[in-house]
């Protein structure tokens, strides 16, 4: 029951005042005990929520770390290395490469598209992680950036208007000599570097100095030997091609530098790459006319190191 009081105030004021009874001592020690068992609940809940945090940043099988995503630059315009098929997905030399790293590092492995002159930049920003993309390993270039040990062994060589007058790489240096160069190649380093004198046209992509070539817009279009094979193979009617290099070069897998981790994993797969034969796997499925047309000019193969 609730007890009533009256209790008179120092103003003369009587008021009513209730009071409940106090709880037996047995109720507030199963208070107190409720309170720490909801306390413990609570924090095995806790424990067992970060536990399960931590667990959904690893795979199955007893803990195996998920790694991240490997991310892989190229300018998916250069057949048969890289390029984008029929329905649109990524193919070639570069893309089966890529996906041999990724295996070999325990990554799933994204192709992203970037136009070439942009590759390096992008590499540098930390939105991909390696480039294969036909890369020339040059010294400018490892300024900024390092290598994987070179895949690929080619040259510098000359496509030229078939009715130039142009017979060696010399005859271009004079102000009557136009030259075009692909922006941000090894091919444009050179011409600018010992072609001084010549007019030099830089554009954006191989079909446009391909094009100035064929319509005879320009004298010479210096580049690598393989690009230059396909391209007078395909217009051999207004093209002539010197394929003795101008300089030879290697093509390797530019990554941040200061990648060492990284850098030493990727050499680990090229030298497996070659011990097991995969890269003559990969000239058979991609390169079969080109290592014909080398053979027949009694140059190396792209693949002889």
């Amino acid at each position: 029951m609730m007890e009533m009081r009256c209790e008179v105030s120092t103003r003369g004021e009587t008021r009513l005042r209730s009071r409940r009874p106090a709880a037996p001592c047995g109720m507030k020690r199963f208070c107190v005990l409720c309170c720490s068992v909801l306390a413990g609940f609570l924090s095995l809940t806790g424990c067992s929520e970060e536990k399960a945090n931590q667990a959904s940043t690893q795979g199955g099988g007893g803990g195996k770390e998920v790694l991240p995503r490997l991310v892989i630059a190229m300018d998916a315009t250069y057949p048969p290395f890289e390029y984008t098929n029929e329905t649109g997905e990524f193919a070639g030399v570069s893309v089966d490469l890529g996906n041999a790293i990724g295996e070999h590092l325990g990554r799933k492995v994204e192709f992203r598209n970037i136009n070439f002159d942009g590759l390096i930049a992008a590499l540098k920003s930390g939105s991909v992680d390696i480039i294969i993309s036909s890369v020339t390993a040059s010294d400018e270039r490892r300024k900024s950036v390092d290598f994987s040990d070179p895949y690929v062994k080619t040259g510098l060589a000359m496509l030229l208007w078939k009715d130039s007058p142009v017979q060696k790489v010399e005859d271009l240096n004079d102000p009557a000599r136009r030259v075009v160069v692909r922006l941000g190649t090894t091919g444009e380093q050179y011409v600018r570097q010992y072609l001084p004198k010549a007019q030099v046209i830089a554009l954006d992509g191989d079909t446009a100095c391909v094009m100035e070539v064929v319509k005879g817009g320009v004298d010479a279009w210096i580049y690598d030997q393989l690009s230059l094979m396909n391209y007078h193979d395909k217009q051999q009617q207004t093209t002539r091609v010197l394929l003795k290099p101008l300089r030879e070069e290697v093509w390797a897998v530019a990554l941040r530098q200061g990648d060492t981790d990284l850098k030493e994993k990727i050499n680990e797969c090229l030298a497996k790459l070659r011990k097991d034969g995969t890269f003559n796997k990969l000239a058979e499925k991609h390169l079969t006319k080109e290592k014909k047309m080398m053979e027949e000019q009694g140059i190396p193969f792209v693949f002889d190191l």
